[in-house]
């Protein structure tokens, strides 16, 4: 099957700011997640997927169309951006429905083209409200309704999961399940790696405007594991909970906190480390206050595995 993106060499700046650079990366048909930390190049790729912006370097194919200023991607392409620009004074439905208007579709088609891309993104009853009144969630769910409406191909959203209750964000997981069943592809941005898991087993990853690696999620926890992850427990006697974990075969080093309350824990296996902490922690009666690891966060694995 051939790909649905053809970037090669891509690059993009502003200024003296590198937003991409050098990026090389094909993208498979189905749901395919774009992961990377904060800064990471994400949008940028995504707004010279759309035609947004156009690459200074390289070259990219989106459905086999060049696509900045391309009416023939545009009417098989829909999007979904992180800003949030609607137009206050009208109603979520008016919104939809414009867009499809200048889209070339008639009057009566846009009308039940946007009722129905509303009905999808659970917005039935609020759609003749006015978008000022909306709140985050409906309004994100607004812009992604704009994104389905036209029954595109390729849909592309930008960190799409953002500002979602529980019950909004497993609808909008449910909804890009059901497009890519009925074989439209997705590509959605996210910085939180657990997030995309929940809907595909298929990512990229993106650091510093270059793919550091891609594949399944199960190759790059792969990636991970060989991470040595460093964990942060306070507790009331940290110099009896710090004996205790040396014992631990997965546990490499142990650290007195600078603050007198915390241990530094650094494990080559921090999933058998937090199935065997329970026990460990009873047995040292050391009063264990919290416990956070700041390596699960995507910002260090990546840095970690570009250095």
């Amino acid at each position: 099957m051939s790909a649905i993106i053809q970037a090669e060499g891509l690059g993009r700046w502003y200024g003296e700011v590198v937003g991409l650079g050098d990026l090389t990366v094909n993208i498979e048909p189905g749901i395919t997640g774009l992961v990377g930390p904060n800064g990471a190049g994400k949008s940028t790729f995504m707004k010279v997927m759309v035609g947004e912006l156009r690459p200074h370097r390289g070259t990219i194919r989106v459905l086999g169309y060049k696509p900045f200023a391309s009416r023939g991607l545009y009417a098989r392409l829909g999007f979904c951006p992180q800003q949030d620009a609607l137009y206050e004074h009208q109603t979520g439905v008016a919104f939809v429905r414009d867009l499809l208007r200048l889209g070339g579709h008639s009057k009566k088609q846009a009308t039940r083209d946007a009722e129905a891309a509303m009905e999808r993104v659970g917005l039935t009853e609020a759609m003749n409200r006015r978008v000022s009144d909306y709140s985050k969630g409906m309004r994100q769910r607004t812009r992604l309704a704009q994104a389905i409406a036209h029954s595109p191909d390729l849909i592309i959203a930008d960190e799409p999961l953002t500002g979602l209750d529980p019950i909004a964000r497993r609808q909008i997981i449910e909804l890009f399940q059901e497009l890519a069943a009925e074989g439209k592809s997705v590509i959605l941005s996210s910085h939180v790696l657990h997030e995309v898991e929940n809907l595909t087993e298929t990512i990229v990853l993106i650091h510093r405007g270059r793919l550091l690696a891609q594949g399944s999620v199960r190759e790059v926890r792969q990636l991970i594991s060989r991470h040595p992850s460093r964990v942060r427990v306070t507790a009331r006697d940290p110099r009896k909970l710090a004996s205790k974990l040396f014992d631990q075969p997965h546990v490499r080093a142990v650290a007195l906190g600078a603050d007198g309350e915390s241990v530094q824990i650094e494990t080559d296996n921090v999933a058998e480390f937090h199935v065997t902490f329970a026990s460990v922690a009873k047995d040292a009666s050391a009063g264990v206050r919290s416990l956070s690891s700041d390596d699960a966060s995507l910002e260090a694995v990546f840095d970690y595995l570009v250095g």
